[in-house]
């Protein structure tokens, strides 16, 4: 693990971590199509509806715990920038623990969370029906589902993003395969997407904790002294809390242009959500870059190299806001023809067009707050990228009060566009003293 740490940095590096993620991020919405298009065959909405549903409520609810990968990331980064090797596998015992833990009160908890899901979110009686067995089946691999992001995590500190790619692979394509023979094959519905999510799930723990292996095979990973540490699970908790508070922000700003584009008209809604999809299509890229900037970052921070720090972020901001801007001219070529693919019903088409170019210029504006975000996890100034948000999300409450009613639709999105470049912005002001930690 210690060779990793002490590569020299370069260009070649920062790919060889970013691209397996970007390529991994590319399989998810095959999966979520083909869940979609397998149940699509039964000749009826119900299902469809069941399983969008069903699904959008699972990711809610294991979304909470993602804090887990990405606190799980910086922390053994900067573990192994240190040459901490118990530290590594104990974070990565923790890791299962939490997510032991976690899944188990989902499952005891599901009678009164999937309750208050559709007390929320009502549906049709048949739906819901579905969707209810939809939730009672994948809910069982939600111990599966949330080690993932621990392991994950874990393996991204490493720079093994090719093994992330390899364990997206093997559960995205098992659950496709069981997909088509449960639901095709076997005639079991709804059911039957549930069940091949819920194999795949917990298939994916186990070819997870086959590619980490190793350390299993040191006895640091059973430290029991070192794992149960107070400081160190202290440490934990507050990384993870800062990075629960500021994806609760995050996702508040995202929900509430939805609901504020709701006013707008049905066509304005339609549009604006088919335009969030380009903002889906940028995250899968600058994801990639951003787990480099947490990855080298955590090392040389834990390594006290502030050079390499500096040398982590540039290089790692030279790649995000050079995709950003391919991605806007991408955008602003074929814009038209991807709104054409998503929707065929004219009125959405031409609303759409309309706000694309608020869409054109959001990869390259926003390329920082997404790097930067990296940069912060990997150093675990998670305290500064927490209140960075509370700032930006104050920036967009206030721009939606001051633009919406000036310019309507027009001022939701400028409003958003605002709010990514004021997390980039603020971020970036507080860097110096992130990066005055490594000295």
């Amino acid at each position: 693990m210690l060779k990793k740490a002490e590569t020299p940095l370069s260009h070649r590096r920062v790919l060889k971590i970013a691209l397996p993620i970007v390529l991994s991020n590319a399989t998810v919405p095959i999966l979520g199509a083909v869940d979609t298009g397998v149940v699509g065959q039964l000749g009826a909405a119900a299902p469809i509806g069941a399983v969008g549903l069903g699904a959008i409520i699972l990711g809610a609810l294991y979304w909470m715990f993602g804090f887990l990968r990405m606190g799980t990331t910086g922390l053994a980064a900067q573990a192994l920038g240190k040459g901490d090797t118990g530290e590594v596998a104990a974070l990565l015992t923790r890791a299962l623990m939490i997510a032991a833990v976690a899944g188990l009160a989902l499952i005891l908890l599901q009678i009164p969370l999937i309750w208050l899901a559709f007390h929320f979110a009502p549906a049709s009686p048949e739906v819901e029906m579905l969707a209810r067995d939809y939730l009672q089946i994948r809910i069982w691999s939600a111990p599966a589902a949330i080690a993932l992001f621990g392991i994950n995590g874990w393996l991204i500190a490493q720079e093994r993003t090719g093994a992330v790619l390899v364990l997206q692979l093997w559960m995205n394509g098992l659950n496709i395969v069981l997909d088509l023979w449960f639901v095709l094959g076997l005639g079991w519905g709804v059911s039957g997407v549930a069940v091949a999510t819920l194999l795949a799930e917990s298939s994916g723990l186990v070819v997870g904790l086959w590619l980490c292996r190793d350390v299993f095979r040191l006895p640091d990973w059973r430290n029991w002294a070192q794992v149960f540490d107070r400081s160190r699970l202290r440490t934990m908790a507050l990384v993870n809390r800062d990075i629960l508070i500021r994806s609760l922000l995050l996702e508040a700003i995202i929900v509430s242009f939805m609901f504020f584009g709701a006013g707008f008209g049905d066509d304005a809604l339609a549009a604006n959500q088919v335009l969030l999809q380009f903002l889906m299509i940028t995250s899968y890229g600058m994801d990639g870059f951003a787990f480099a900037a947490e990855t080298l970052v955590g090392q040389a921070m834990g390594a006290r190299r502030r050079a390499a720090v500096r040398q982590s972020a540039k290089m790692a901001g030279i790649w995000g806001l050079s995709l950003g801007v391919v991605t806007a001219l991408g955008f602003a070529v074929f814009g038209g023809w991807v709104i054409n693919v998503m929707t065929t019903s004219d009125a959405v088409r031409s609303e759409a067009r309309l706000y694309l170019p608020w869409m054109v210029m959001m990869p390259a504006l926003s390329a920082a707050a997404w790097i930067f975000d990296g940069i912060f996890i990997g150093a675990t100034a998670t305290r500064d990228m927490r209140n960075m948000m509370l700032v930006s999300f104050g920036v967009y409450v206030a721009a939606v009060g001051a633009l919406v009613p000036v310019l309507d639709n027009h001022g939701l999105w400028l409003a958003l566009l605002i709010s990514f470049v004021a997390r980039g912005i603020s971020l970036g002001l507080r860097y110096p003293a992130l990066e005055a930690r490594a000295a």
